[in-house]
């Protein structure tokens, strides 16, 4: 028997609450590059020893530093004075059976994949060096692959949570970011780089959206252009989101350090459209949770999910399927206002059997907890039952990471 516990919880729901702060990294910002490259290591890794072994080796890429290059930006096209600096880390296994596995060239080849289809402005053989430094793991990590069983041992303990729903709020400052880094966007607004970050503040029912934007300086012929492109932006912007929301009213700033007569050093101008070209370095673990934002007011976890191995390691198991099983939840079972979900693991155990596995929910009014609490513990266990399946699909990369 699961060890599953079902609470009520009794508090205001975010949603009613006067104060929400939600981030979002967009695709560009260099946290957000090394956890989806990272990840994408991983995925790539895993197909690899499928097609060669037959089962999925131990790996867990989820090290991982963006070195800012040096540009120089001027109007109408600037230039790379020194690429950027990508370094992978941790651990992949390299030798199975005496059979050798050219862990670095899969490393490399998954990045230079990845910025070809996410970074319009970045070419991966020009723009970035390369160094791995991913070694073979340690004997009682590695065993666990070894050991037969119907699902493999959790290879740490550690715990995560996740909730449903989103509030609107989180949903608009998500939106907001798939909508800027669009190829519909991109096409009517090429100077919009891809490193674009979305910091959302809601007081009552009003909205307060700041947004980050990296302008790419080959389509920005000077300052005034600057200026009159990024005010077609902004109010695009409004456009998008007075038709997507319901906020009582909506304040949107675009690049507030900006100041006019100061040329390229009063703007926010990069060559390649994301800031690790020149300013900003990024790391695994810095940017979104699983969900996509930085929820501030909820309950989050401290593991990175990006990059570890999708079969053992729970920390990128559970942080994915806790937010799974509680929209699960919140689909299935009636008279839920908020639902969040912790899965707490043991070292050694098997990754379906956690040490708790706990859903707190808050009710709407006239519904009772033991009216829905069997329901839900169904629904936990009908997801832990399901486990292998999940994650599979996360060795596939189905699940974003970020």
């Amino acid at each position: 028997m699961r060890n599953i516990i079902v609470e009520e919880i009794k508090q205001v729901p975010l949603v009613e609450q006067n104060l929400e702060i939600v981030e979002r990294k967009g695709i560009g910002h260099p946290d957000s590059i090394c956890d989806s490259i990272l990840d994408r290591v991983s995925v790539e890794l895993c197909q690899e020893y499928l097609k060669r072994f037959g089962t999925i080796m131990h790996h867990n890429t989820d090290k991982s530093l963006l070195v800012a290059g040096k540009v120089e930006t001027r109007f109408g096209g600037g230039e790379v004075k020194e690429p950027m600096l990508l370094i992978f880390g941790d651990r992949a296994t390299n030798e199975v059976g005496g059979e050798k596995i050219d862990v670095a060239r899969i490393a490399i080849d998954a990045a230079k994949k990845w910025i070809k289809k996410n970074l319009r402005y970045v070419d991966p053989d020009k723009h970035l060096r390369y160094q791995v430094e991913l070694k073979p793991g340690s004997a009682a990590l590695t065993d666990i692959f070894r050991r037969k069983g119907k699902v493999l041992s959790a290879n740490d303990t550690s715990a995560a949570v996740g909730y449903s729903p989103m509030t609107p709020t989180e949903e608009m400052v998500l939106k907001t970011e798939h909508y800027l880094n669009s190829k519909k966007f991109k096409k009517e607004f090429p100077e919009s780089g891809e490193d674009i970050k979305v910091m959302g503040f809601r007081k009552n029912n009003n909205l307060s959206l700041m947004i980050g934007m990296a302008f790419v300086d080959r389509h920005v012929k000077d300052e005034n252009d600057y200026f009159r492109k990024k005010e077609e932006i902004l109010e695009r912007i409004r456009q998008f989101v007075e038709e997507n929301s319901n906020f009582d009213n909506v304040d949107i700033k675009l690049n507030t350090l900006d100041t006019r007569g100061r040329g390229v050093d009063g703007v926010y101008l990069t060559v390649l459209g994301t800031s690790a070209d020149g300013a900003d370095s990024g790391q695994v673990g810095r940017g979104n949770r699983s969900n996509g934002v930085i929820p501030l007011n909820r309950h989050v976890g401290s593991e990175a999910a990006a990059g570890k191995n999708p079969v053992s390691h729970v920390g990128k198991i559970y942080n994915i399927l806790t937010h799974k099983i509680a929209g699960e939840i919140y689909r299935e079972v009636d008279g839920l206002k908020e639902v969040y979900v912790w899965l707490v693991s043991q070292i050694g155990s098997p990754i379906d059997q956690p040490a708790i596995a706990a859903a707190r929910v808050l009710t709407k009014p006239g519904v009772k907890l033991e009216q829905v609490k069997k329901q839900i513990s169904e629904t936990i266990e009908k997801e832990l039952e399901k486990i292998n399946e999940f994650t599979k699909c996360l060795a596939r990369g189905d699940y974003p990471v970020c």
